[in-house]
């Protein structure tokens, strides 16, 4: 997944505009738009603000990251009681896997 994709997902799950999410990095939304296109690439300063503004780790923007990373930079925003939830659902497909030999 590309940094521009990364910075839309994580745009939304945040419920921001581009404009908002420039507005809050000191950007245009039209700056913002080619990230998230990938036409262009941002300073330091300014992928390590919308990390920020996101609520991400720089390195998560940045990476060339595997799904399981994905899942599990999402798990880590949620709040803690549903983290908890999300923890259930595993241990339930642990549970089952192993009744079925498959573990």
């Amino acid at each position: 997944m590309t940094f521009g994709e990364k910075v839309t997902i994580a745009r939304k799950q945040k419920k921001l505009t581009q404009t908002e999410l420039a507005d809050a990095t000191g950007t245009s939304r039209d700056i913002i738009g080619k990230y998230e296109r990938d036409e262009s690439k941002p300073s330091i300063e300014i992928a390590a603000r919308i990390a920020e503004v996101l609520d991400s780790s720089l390195d998560f923007l940045i990476r060339d990251i595997n799904r399981e990373d994905v899942l599990a930079e999402k798990i880590k925003q949620l709040s803690p009681i549903n983290r908890e939830y999300v923890m259930a659902v595993i241990e339930a497909f642990e549970a089952k896997e192993k009744l079925q030999g498959k573990r």
